[in-house]
């Protein structure tokens, strides 16, 4: 298959995917986002700071530069909800939210078709040499299928 076409249906996958939700969370209110998902369970506002953690953290990850929001992945990643001691407002996440994926679309569009199969930050040059399908584009797929898990999540706040 060629490298291009790869590259444009895996990205028009990811694409979609941050469409829908955004439009997911243009649609809930910060007060239903303040909801569990739940009972016992996540916050939506815990899971659109999670899902920005993650997609914050892609930037270095893909060597593409530095987070945009240092701190979102230690909050919304490592540290269990319940567990939290401050967050930046729904107002601020939902900034984030869109800062980040407008800078990932900008730094995805300058990327060579060859860049996306290489390594990405997370794997060490030795295995890479060993699993050469985890590269960048790779990195892209995964997080396509989080978005969607958490994106299921959520329409169960509607």
């Amino acid at each position: 298959m060629d490298k291009v076409l790869f590259i444009k249906m895996v990205l028009g996958a990811w694409n979609i995917r941050i469409a829908q939700l955004d439009k997911l969370f243009g649609e809930l209110p910060d007060e239903q986002l303040q909801k569990e998902i739940a009972p016992g369970k996540n916050t939506g506002v815990y899971i659109l700071g999670h899902l920005t953690a993650i997609n914050n953290r892609m930037i270095p990850l893909l060597n593409l530069g530095n987070e945009l929001h240092p701190g979102l992945f230690k909050t919304f990643v490592e540290t269990p909800e319940k567990e939290i001691v401050a967050t930046p407002t729904v107002k601020e996440l939902r900034q984030a939210w869109k800062d980040i994926n407008k800078e990932l679309d900008a730094l995805f569009e300058r990327m060579q078709p060859d860049e996306w199969f290489e390594r990405h930050n997370s794997i060490s040059p030795e295995d890479f040499a060993k699993e050469p399908h985890r590269n960048k584009l790779n990195v892209v797929i995964t997080r396509t299928c989080h978005l969607d898990y958490h994106a299921g999540q959520l329409v169960l706040l509607k």
